[in-house]
C-alpha cells in the first residue's frame, strides 16, 4: 500500500532513504534546510572527504548506485604513517583485495539527490523543521523569510543530522533518553593541492596519518589530485588550537610536528586562518521511534566521531536494514519500525564506542612498536586460521553481515587471546621463529571457531 512519507533532512542518509522508499512505490517528500547543493554557488570552499566501505556500498547497491559512487571514489589500501622526522611506514588494512574508498561528501550528496529526483521524490530546499505532531506524523517547516508550512504524512523520518530538530522535539516527550558528549579535541580542514601537472604530491591510494600521540593529522585523496587534510587537536591546553592564534604560532607548530607537510601546503597559513575549528560530538538516544509513525535515522539517531570512518556507512546500513524490515512486515509499519530500532540501536551504540577507541589507535598506537608487532601476528594468525580469528577492523570495515555490536563483542574476546599469545616467551623473543609459531598453533588449534550472531533479516 502506498504511503505518504516525509523525510526531514536531505543529506546523505536522507537522500538515500528517500530513493529507496520511492523505489518501493511510496510518495516521498524530502525537505532540506540548506539550498540545493547542486547549484554552482552552493559548494564554495572544499568538501569534506568520507571513507566508503563495504556496508555503505551494499546499501547503495539497493538503489543501483554503488557503481556510480565507485566512479567518483579513490581506493585506499592502507595507512601511510608519517613520523616526526618525515619517515613513512605503510600498513595494509587487510588482504590485497580489501580497501576503503575516499569520496567527496559534496559529490556523493549531489549524486544521491539526483537519484532521489529520478525515483520521483519531491525535494523542497531551504526549509528547516520547527515542530512535529507525533500522533499525526506531520511536521512544520520554516523558510528563511519566516513563512511556514506543514506537511501531513503517514510516516515521518528525522534524517536531519547530529543536531536533529525532529529529535529535539522528541526530547521533550515523556521518558525520552538523550545524551551528547564532546571529546576534548576539535578539527580543522587543510589542503594539499595537486602538483602542476595535476598529479598527486604524495602516495595516492592510502590514507595518510601523521600520528603525534595526543593529536594527529590525516589526509584523504581527491579525484582532482589534491588531498583533504584534517588536523585533530585539543581545543584548549598547552598544545591546542587555543595556542595557535597567529601565523607565527601556526608555522612554528607545523615546523615542530608536521615539517614534511609544509612544502605540500602552500596555502597552509591562509587555510588555517579561514577554515573554522569544529567540534566532535557523540549522540545517543532512545527510543528512535514514537507512535509507530515517527522515526530517527542516521546521525539523528546515533551521531559518532569520525575515527572509524563509519558514520556514513552506519547511516546507509540503517537504510538497508529498514528496507529488510519492510520486506518482512509489509504494510505493518509499526512492527517494521520497532524491529528496525531493535536491530540498529545496539549497533549504533557499539560503533560509537569503537569510533572513540579508534581515535586512540590512529593518533597513538599506529606509531607504537608493540601495536605494530601485534598487528603482524594477528594478520598471520588470520591467514592461518581464518575461522578462528577475524581482526576487528576486518569485521567492522570489510563485512556487511556482522553487526557492529557483534564485532565489538568478538573483538573484546580476541583482545584477551592476543594478549595471551603475545605473553608467550618464544613469541616475545621472535614470533617468526619455528618455536614461536608452533606455540601459536598450539593455542589456536585448541580454540573453537569464531561464532558470530549474523546480521540476518529481521524476524516476525
Amino acid at each position: 500500500m502506498t504511503k505518504t512519507i516525509t523525510i526531514a533532512g536531505g543529506g546523505l542518509v536522507g537522500s538515500l532513504l528517500a530513493t529507496l522508499l520511492a523505489r518501493r512505490g511510496h510518495r516521498v517528500r524530502l525537505v532540506e534546510r540548506r539550498s540545493d547543493p547542486r547549484a554552482a554557488s552552493a559548494y564554495a570552499g572544499r568538501s569534506i572527504n568520507l571513507a566508503m566501505s563495504d556496508r555503505g556500498l551494499r546499501a547503495l547497491s539497493l538503489a543501483g548506485l554503488d557503481d556510480d559512487i565507485r566512479a567518483i571514489a579513490i581506493p585506499m589500501h592502507g595507512r601511510m604513517m608519517h613520523d616526526q622526522q618525515g619517515n613513512q611506514t605503510y600498513q595494509a588494512y587487510g588482504k590485497e583485495s580489501q580497501f576503503i574508498n575516499s569520496v567527496s561528501r559534496g559529490e556523493l550528496n549531489k549524486t544521491l539527490l539526483s537519484a532521489a529526483e529520478k525515483a520521483g521524490v519531491e525535494i523542497i530546499f531551504g526549509a528547516g523543521c520547527v515542530n512535529v505532531d507525533f500522533e499525526n506524523a506531520s511536521a512544520t517547516f520554516s523558510r528563511p523569510d519566516g513563512t511556514t508550512f506543514t506537511l501531513d504524512a503517514d510516516v515521518l523520518f528525522g534524517a536531519d543530522g547530529a543536531f536533529s530538530q525532529v529529535r529535539g522535539r522528541m526530547q521533550i516527550t515523556d521518558r525520552f533518553n538523550y545524551s551528547q558528549s564532546y571529546i576534548e579535541h576539535s578539527y580543522k580542514e587543510l589542503h594539499i593541492p595537486a602538483d602542476q601537472a595535476g598529479g598527486f604530491r604524495i602516495e595516492k591510494n592510502v590514507l595518510h596519518i601523521w600520528p603525534r600521540h595526543s593529536f594527529m593529522m590525516i589526509g584523504l585523496p581527491n579525484i582532482d589530485g589534491s588531498f583533504t587534510c584534517t588536523l585533530f587537536l585539543a581545543h584548549k591546553g598547552p598544545v591546542s588550537f587555543e595556542q595557535l592564534t597567529s601565523p607565527e604560532a601556526v608555522r612554528g607548530f607545523f615546523e615542530e610536528y608536521f615539517a614534511d607537510s609544509i612544502p605540500l601546503m602552500p596555502s597552509l597559513l591562509e587555510d588555517f586562518a579561514s577554515n573554522p575549528e569544529s567540534s566532535l560530538v557523540t549522540v545517543r538516544c532512545s527510543p528512535w521511534v514514537l507512535q509507530g509513525r515517527v522515526a530517527l535515522i542516521g546521525d539523528a539517531a546515533h551521531a559518532i566521531v569520525p575515527f572509524y570512518g563509519q558514520g556514513m556507512n552506519c547511516g546507509f546500513e540503517d537504510c538497508r536494514i529498514l528496507m529488510e524490515c519492510l520486506e518482512v512486515f509489509g504494510d505493518d509499519w509499526t512492527s517494521a519500525l520497532r524491529e528496525y530500532e531493535r536491530l540498529r540501536k545496539p549497533a549504533g551504540d557499539a560503533i560509537a564506542d569503537l569510533a572513540l577507541e579508534n581515535f586512540i589507535e590512529m593518533r597513538d598506537k599506529v606509531a607504537d612498536t608493540r601495536f605494530l608487532w601485534r598487528k603482524k601476528i594477528e594478520a598471520w594468525i588470520h591467514a592461518e586460521y581464518p575461522a578462528k580469528l577475524i581482526p576487528l577492523y576486518t569485521m567492522v570495515t570489510f563485512s556487511s553481515d556482522i553487526p557492529y555490536n557483534e564485532a565489538l563483542r568478538v573483538g573484546r574476546e580476541q583482545d584477551v587471546l592476543m594478549e595471551q599469545i603475545m605473553s608467550i616467551p618464544a613469541v616475545i623473543a621472535d614470533w617468526t621463529s619455528d618455536a614461536a609459531r608452533a606455540e601459536i598453533r598450539s593455542v589456536m588449534t585448541s580454540r573453537p571457531d569464531v561464532i558470530i550472531a549474523s546480521g540476518s533479516p529481521p524476524q516476525r
